[in-house]
């Protein structure tokens, strides 16, 4: 993990709305004296919360859902200003927020564990709480993902410190503050802004730090994951993506090229799942480019505060510099979509026709609204094609022969697939990646059983 060269100091992050570039307001870091002091109150809160009936956990989360709920609209403008997500989206990502909250304000009466037929008298397990669990959040997505960490983990009887991305900490900050107002116990949920190499490395060497849940790029989840080896802690990371919208030529290509510009634009591309390689059988690659054109030329790129608006801004200048590095002279640009001009980090959806499928932009992570587009014959390259990639997070295929779609279901190396359709994340199934994806799965009905240990108890007869 890096060094925590600046452990006894305090900076700032100056937040930069990225529509209009003007200044929000500025967060103060916190240092490594104050995540341990932190972590400590987060210790003894844990043995409280964890001490309550499961009924009163259970209440408390709902009590929680329900102030979220009157807050909507508050947490998604502070995303629209501060992420520059577009104000439709952001209302659903503070919904999503609730209904994560409702969701696993079951879990706490349903933390169930075995009787196991044994010799010699009775063998039971228990679901042990984990202590302290440090979730670590990116800023593609600060309230959602924050959710799928901190809610789980409460309600299987955890304390959560944690750490939202320096561009964008303001959601998770007013969370926190809803938690409280909502009852929770004073230092059970801490939201701790700060440096990767501050806040971050030490949620990883604090020894009463049990589990790391790491969301973000695959290089610092690797950091992350071999700090956790020296305490051998637990650790689940989602990382980054390439994924692939495999189109076949007995598909309904019409609706295939509709739907793929929100596949990969949503979120102006800053989304991990985003499916950035568009792989279409070659005796339909002209036809598909002929109807996806529109279709990205119609994708209406505006201030994100307006209803009608369905792709907003880069988040901060730095990536959309990095960005705009896969796009040059030299690049093989098929069409182009439109976007604002002057202040703000406005990038225009991009579709690229590259020239290899060893091209940067077809394995590389571009992380914003630039899509390539690549031919494959048959079934057998399609497969091979799609699982060209170092990652394996998500993904589509189009298809109307359902062998195919099992067929080629089964063949991709990816943890989420959609069959003529782009969903990838519902609360209420299982999200994680394969390969340099990431590790481990969060949502579904089994992720708050993730954030326990089981424990197995022997009883004699005797």
């Amino acid at each position: 993990m890096p060094t925590a060269t600046d452990a006894s100091t305090s900076p700032a992050t100056t937040l930069i709305n990225p529509a209009d570039e003007t200044v929000l307001r500025t967060i103060e870091h916190v240092t490594v004296e104050g995540v341990d002091d932190a972590v400590a109150r987060a210790v003894a809160a844990q043995k409280r919360w964890a001490g309550l009936a499961p009924v009163e956990r259970a209440n408390a989360l709902r009590r929680f859902a329900t102030l979220v709920e009157t807050a909507i609209e508050e947490l998604a403008r502070i995303e629209v200003a501060n992420s520059g997500h577009p104000i439709t989206q952001a209302r659903w990502e503070a919904g999503h927020v609730r209904d994560v909250l409702n969701y696993y304000s079951a879990a706490p009466e349903r933390m169930i564990g075995k009787q196991i037929p044994v010799a010699g008298g009775i063998d039971l397990t228990f679901l042990e709480p984990l202590g302290v669990v440090g979730v670590i959040v990116p800023w593609n997505f600060p309230m959602t993902i924050a959710a799928w960490g901190f809610v789980p983990a409460l309600a299987a009887g955890n304390a959560v410190v944690l750490k939202p991305a320096e561009w964008t900490p303001l959601t998770a900050l007013r969370l926190a503050e809803l938690g409280l107002e909502s009852g929770l116990p004073e230092g059970l949920f801490q939201v701790l802004p700060g440096r990767g190499s501050v806040v971050g490395t030490r949620f990883v060497t604090n020894e009463s730090v049990r589990k790391i849940v790491f969301t973000g790029s695959t290089a610092v989840g690797k950091q992350v994951m071999a700090g956790c080896a020296d305490q051998v802690k637990a650790v689940t990371l989602e990382l980054g993506g390439k994924s692939a919208n495999v189109i076949f030529a007995d598909s309904d290509l019409e609706k295939a090229a509709a739907t793929a510009p929100s596949a990969v634009f949503e979120n102006a591309g800053q989304d991990c799942c985003a499916r950035s390689r568009i792989l279409v059988e070659r005796s339909v690659y002209d036809r598909f480019l002929e109807l996806l054109e529109p279709a990205v030329k119609g994708v209406k790129v505006g201030l994100p505060g307006d209803e009608s608006t369905e792709m907003g801004p880069l988040v901060a200048k730095a990536h959309f510099e990095k960005v705009s590095s896969y796009v040059d002279d030299e690049s093989r640009v098929a069409f182009r979509g439109s976007a604002p001009g002057g202040a703000g980090y406005w990038f225009a959806p991009t579709v690229l026709l590259p020239a290899s499928r060893t091209d940067r932009t077809v394995t590389e992570e571009i992380f914003g609204p630039v899509v390539t587009v690549l031919p494959f014959d048959g079934e057998a390259d399609a497969i091979t094609l799609a699982n060209d990639s170092i990652y394996g997070l998500s993904g589509s295929i189009w298809t109307r022969d359902l062998g195919r779609a099992i067929r080629v279901s089964r063949g991709i190396e990816t943890g989420n697939l959609s069959v003529n359709s782009h969903s990838s994340v519902r609360y209420s199934t299982p999200f994680g990646g394969f390969k340099q994806s990431g590790l481990g799965r969060e949502l579904g009905p089994d992720a708050a059983a993730a954030f326990t240990e089981t424990k197995n108890v022997f009883i004699s007869h005797d």
